[in-house]
């Protein structure tokens, strides 16, 4: 376990799910930046603060040792919340000294002090600035970080057009800090956020419906080209089996076998509660009145009980923020085989260069090839049945 150093104390923190042998830290120079800049300048703390994308809570962790008078975390990542939870419980914190919200959560009605860690994703900016304008007033304090590969020419952009005049530090250690002064006369506009697109007509059983997405959502203008591909190869006849949608997305891909299967159960499961909120919107208008599905948001299937499904379908993620790994890909894979049924079946979607198949074959014993071109692969991965068990056709 790592402890993050500041001018309030050491801080023993960790990534959620806790996992010895995962290298990356719980905080980078970003935060630490933006953590030493706040002691510097002695920043009064002793308003609303409202912290936004605290990726593992290092930030809300380390300013709760200032005792400030409210303190509110906004997140998007059902992990990252969990890891603040931990973490804050780890550092002696009380759960009622840090509000934790999400990004589908009302916003706080008044911000003294707004720290922004900036996302990968610009929407999601766009959205929660949007959405936390109206609590700034012209006193607010307006402190963003991020490494300086994050932060772009658009990012100042959306500071300067949605709050106010912005401005930048000097680089240290490859992190900047962002300075925005609230113009509460600023005429922003309103929040384009969530967008609506329409499905594509070689998109099988959803083409031509209208869909939405809500900010941060991966591809969020248009269908990504993998799930465009994994369309046109899912598996058919399943009759009543029960499906899960890993790592959802704006759900397409369960909506899919929905329209298609009309028998088969869905379940919709992601970390982000932008994402699951644009699922069950998409599910609740396209499969008609009274289908059930649930959606969960969490730590992939952790929340199904084990040997509780037929068929799990996954498009999984090979970032995590800025750094490229496969290990949530393994963690899906291996939550897949736990909650399948002997003979129920993984089918995954991913980039032909990740090797997939190698990991699969570890994890199920082995996996065959459903369909490939120049850039995807559709893998399918069956867990042996010890006796009998039935897995849905290609």
């Amino acid at each position: 376990m790592n402890r993050l150093t500041t001018s309030w104390g050491e801080f023993p923190l960790t990534r959620f799910p806790e996992d010895p042998r995962d290298p990356l830290r719980a905080w980078d120079a970003a935060d630490e930046y933006l953590l030493r800049h706040l002691a510097e300048t002695e920043t009064d703390l002793s308003g609303a603060v409202a912290v936004v994308g605290d990726r593992w809570g290092a930030l809300v962790t380390a300013l709760a040792a200032r005792r400030p008078g409210e303190l509110t975390q906004i997140t998007d990542s059902y992990l990252g919340r969990r890891a603040t939870a931990d973490n804050l419980a780890r550092c002696g914190v009380a759960p009622e000294a840090v509000r934790l919200l999400t990004t589908q959560d009302p916003p706080p009605a008044r911000i003294d002090v707004l720290l922004v860690r900036v996302p990968k994703s610009l929407a999601l900016l766009e959205d929660q600035l949007h959405r936390l304008a109206p609590a700034v007033h012209e006193g607010t304090v307006v402190v963003g970080t991020g490494m300086v590969k994050e932060i772009h020419t658009s990012t100042l952009r959306l500071f300067e057009r949605i709050l106010g005049p912005t401005r930048t530090s000097l680089a240290a250690k490859k992190a900047r800090l962002i300075f925005c002064t609230p113009d509460p006369s600023l005429e922003r506009g309103a929040n384009p956020w969530p967008y609506r697109y329409e499905l594509p007509a070689d998109a099988p059983a959803v083409a031509g419906r209208t869909v939405v997405n809500q900010a941060g959502v991966f591809c969020a203008d248009r269908l990504d080209i993998g799930t465009r591909f994994f369309l046109r190869h899912l598996p058919t006849g399943l009759g009543p089996a029960r499906v899960v949608d890993l790592g959802c997305g704006n759900g397409v891909v369960g909506l899919a076998v929905a329209l298609a299967e009309p028998e088969a159960e869905l379940v919709f499961a992601d970390e982000s509660y932008q994402a699951v909120a644009s699922a069950e919107d998409n599910f609740r208008t396209h499969a008609g009145a009274g289908r059930a599905a649930e959606f969960l948001v969490g730590d992939g299937t952790a929340d199904l009980p084990d040997e509780s499904v037929d068929l799990v379908l996954n498009n999984p993620p090979f970032h995590s923020h800025q750094a490229t790994t496969d290990r949530t890909a393994r963690r899906m894979f291996t939550d897949a085989r736990r909650v399948l049924r002997p003979g129920g079946e993984l089918w995954v979607v991913g980039n032909r260069h990740l090797g997939y198949h190698i990991t699969l074959r570890r994890i199920f014993g082995a996996c065959e090839l459903v369909a490939g071109d120049p850039k995807f692969v559709i893998l399918r991965a069956v867990k042996t049945a010890e006796a009998g068990g039935r897995g849905p056709r290609g």
